[in-house]
């Protein structure tokens, strides 16, 4: 979050110094998933319970089945009293009658040394034969991480994509007069405060290899740009330059940021390097930010005033003539590319509101996704195939929805703000 979208949730283009108190007072560290809308097309699934789950701290066919919900392309059916394993042989007549198209089993075990064995298999039910069989070995603590890579195995079998269920995304919230920056599981669960501060800490950003976050803290008194090293939990300035640091974004080599500075007077993107020296100056006039890059590297996207309202704009990566990029309506800001580079995705004022937007970068058709009225800062899933965003429902929550607007996941908790989502990359 920075000038335009702040200005979106606040008044005026100031610094987002002036808006921190729009966060409310509550946070938390779990999230209820609730999903709504059916997709065009769906998979018919069937999760059958895991043998064995119900003496685990985790429920994986639960877990599995969520995820698979979440992204549109699959429709679980119920089980029943159906009690199947990896082992089992299973009566195609009765369960094509189910109409499944896909039948995942399996089993969770405690071993003697306290981990737990997990095993499922995937069958393909219209064919009655088993596709591929999967295992995996973990602590107690990491049976959700591994329901996660189940569910990404499931994903890339039935699919032939990767899935992102064992990627994290990164939020802020605020609670008793504090600001925490989470690290949470792609379904919202397993949060981890990576860092809190009584003063605002905004616009956290991943590292390509997902072993950092860049993130925007006031504690100074004035915005400072942080890199933290999640692992270890250290972390350093970046950009401390006179004036405002904000809006960091990470080149795709993971060798620099380019944020907006106004060190020189104005809001303008510069281009710092991690290990130091003098910043490149990207831009001039106007109010330049919200910098984003291409996958490849060669193109920023960010937004500017230069037009008379902030609209989207994109550049070479290293400074020169600007084009525009969004012509419906006349205030858009916050955009986010696809990793895929298909896609472009911003907020775009409507009337009294801020809705999501996404953009065929191909041939420039746009489409709303949301008919809620303040939504801010979309980014996309590291497979290019659902959005996370923050918005105002009944609260401040966080969403996921497919790219055709049809299927929704309201990732919240028991009430509260929550803003600032940025999706992690693939997980190794």
């Amino acid at each position: 979050m920075n000038l335009f979208s702040f200005s979106a949730r606040c008044t005026g283009f100031l610094v987002s110094l002036f808006c921190a108190a729009a966060f409310s007072s509550a946070a938390w560290a779990q999230f209820r998933v609730e999903v709504t809308g059916v997709g065009m097309t769906q998979l018919p699934v069937l999760v059958t319970p895991f043998k064995g789950e119900a003496q685990a701290p985790q429920k994986i066919a639960s877990i599995v089945q969520a995820n698979l919900l979440r992204t549109g392309q699959f429709k679980p059916l119920p089980t029943g009293n159906l009690a199947l394993d990896e082992m089992s042989r299973p009566d195609w007549t009765a369960l094509r009658s189910l109409s499944a198209e896909a039948l995942l089993a399996g089993s969770v075990s405690r071993l003697a040394d306290g981990r737990f064995d997990v095993r499922a298999r995937l069958w393909d039910a219209v064919k009655g034969e088993p596709k591929a069989d999967f295992k995996d070995t973990v602590g107690a603590a990491d049976l959700r991480l591994s329901a996660h890579r189940l569910s990404d195995w499931i994903y890339q079998q039935l699919t032939g994509t990767p899935g992102v269920f064992t990627s994290r995304i990164a939020y802020v919230t605020k609670s008793s007069g504090r600001y925490s920056l989470w690290v949470a599981d792609s379904d919202g669960e397993g949060a981890r405060s990576a860092i809190t501060s009584p003063e605002p800490i905004i616009s956290p950003s991943w590292s390509p290899s997902g072993a950092q976050l860049a993130y925007v803290s006031f504690e100074n008194r004035k915005p400072v740009v942080y890199v933290h090293e999640l692992a270890s939990g250290q972390r350093r300035e970046v950009a401390n330059f006179k004036g405002s640091n904000s809006a960091p974004a990470w080149a795709p080599d993971g060798r620099s940021i380019v944020a907006t500075l106004s060190r020189d007077g104005g809001s303008q993107l510069w281009r710092v390097a991690l290990q130091g020296g003098e910043p490149q100056r990207l831009t001039s006039g106007n109010i330049n930010t919200e910098p984003t890059f291409s996958p490849d590297g060669q193109t920023l996207f960010f937004v500017s005033d230069r037009g008379g309202n902030p609209q989207i704009y994109k550049m070479p990566a290293q400074g020169g003539p600007a084009e525009r990029v969004t012509f419906s309506g006349t205030y858009n800001i916050s955009p986010a590319i696809s990793p895929d580079g298909r896609w472009l995705a911003y907020v775009s004022r409507t009337g009294a509101g801020f809705k999501l937007h996404l953009m065929d970068l191909a041939s420039g058709q746009v489409s709303a996704l949301t008919d809620t009225a303040f939504d801010e800062r979309p980014n996309f899933a590291p497979n290019s195939r659902l959005l996370v965003y923050a918005t105002q429902q009944g609260g401040e929550a966080l969403m996921t929805t497919t790219l055709d607007g049809r299927v929704k996941a309201r990732l919240a908790g028991q009430g509260g703000d929550l803003r600032e989502p940025h999706w992690g990359p693939l997980r190794p």
